[in-house]
């Protein structure tokens, strides 16, 4: 199961009603944080959950409403007494955004590992789950990201005593470990099935339209995107900031035939994002006008 809450929905920011766009999942024991603009912090607490967990957090872009929010949030879990390393992913030129944020936190009991992607797409590899990183298309340097969660086939029970594989050794298989005995190599495609459907989230945001994102999107159980104006007029303004419209996130959900659309980053004057579901749904009718903590556990198909 993939716990995800959607900590902030708002965009620029951060309102009494509404805070800064920021993205929790946790799976397996592992908490992943995407972006953390100021008052992230309150957002975990208004949810219930523990900051100190966190073991990586990835940022979009730099701006000031994607990632204001760390220094204090490095405190924290600094005053919890965390000692475990901290893994930051983000655009080229996270080392040295993260040590000038640091300035106002300078002593930290863990340490802070900074990956800077290097490349237009780049795939981190953790054990259980994926984390690919797309690039956009805002005025800056800026990534969408997906966590994709694989899940190997069934134990064939028939098919390992069928090639007498030591029943000792099933379980380390099934785990995915290659086993050498005795002259023989036992590897895990010996004993499991096809591999079985898993699951894919996927969160953009700050961006215009592009392929990668409609190529990310696809086969993701939830998609997550900007839908940062829903007045029709505001397409010019949407084009000149490099954002993009609650309609232009509709059809991308559409084009890749996701089985949900949530919008997030609203544009402070956005007072009620509510009020465009109607003609947003026209285009993609399971469109969720998504508020701050709005949570989903997604579970793996039963077979």
């Amino acid at each position: 199961m993939l716990d995800v809450c959607l900590l902030g929905t708002g965009g620029m920011m951060p309102l009494p009603y509404r805070w800064l766009t920021s993205l929790m999942m946790r799976y397996n024991g592992k908490s992943i944080l995407i972006d953390c603009g100021e008052g992230t912090q309150i957002a975990l607490r208004e949810k219930g959950w523990s900051p100190n967990p966190i073991d990586i957090i990835c940022f979009t872009h730099y701006h000031a409403d994607h990632i204001s929010g760390l220094p204090g949030m490095l405190l924290t879990m600094g005053n919890a007494e965390r000692v475990s390393p901290l893994l930051l992913i983000g655009p080229r030129g996270l080392t040295k955004t993260v040590n000038s944020l640091r300035a106002i936190a300078p002593e930290l009991p863990f340490e802070i590992q900074c990956v800077e992607i290097g490349e237009g797409e780049q795939t981190f590899s953790f054990d259980g789950f994926r984390i690919e990183a797309f690039k956009v298309n805002h005025n800056v340097l800026c990534y969408g990201y997906s966590l994709s969660i694989d899940r190997t086939g069934r134990f064939d029970r028939e098919r390992a005593e069928r090639q007498q594989i030591p029943m000792k050794f099933w379980s380390r298989l099934q785990k995915g470990e290659m086993i050498e005995q005795d002259g023989c190599i036992y590897t895990p495609d010996m004993v499991l099935g096809e591999p079985r459907r898993g699951l894919k989230v996927t969160y953009c945001t700050d961006t215009r339209p592009t392929e990668s994102i409609l190529a990310h999107a696809r086969e993701s159980d939830l998609l997550i995107l900007e839908g940062m104006y829903g007045e029709p007029d505001k397409l010019a303004k949407a084009r000149e900031h490099k954002h993009m419209t609650m309609y232009e996130a509709a059809k991308i959900a559409r084009d890749a035939e996701v089985p949900e659309l949530w919008l997030t980053h609203y544009s402070p004057s956005l007072m009620r994002p509510e009020e465009f579901m109607a003609d947003v749904r026209k285009i993609f009718p399971n469109t969720v006008a998504a508020r701050d903590g709005r949570t989903a556990e997604l579970k793996f198909d039963e077979d």
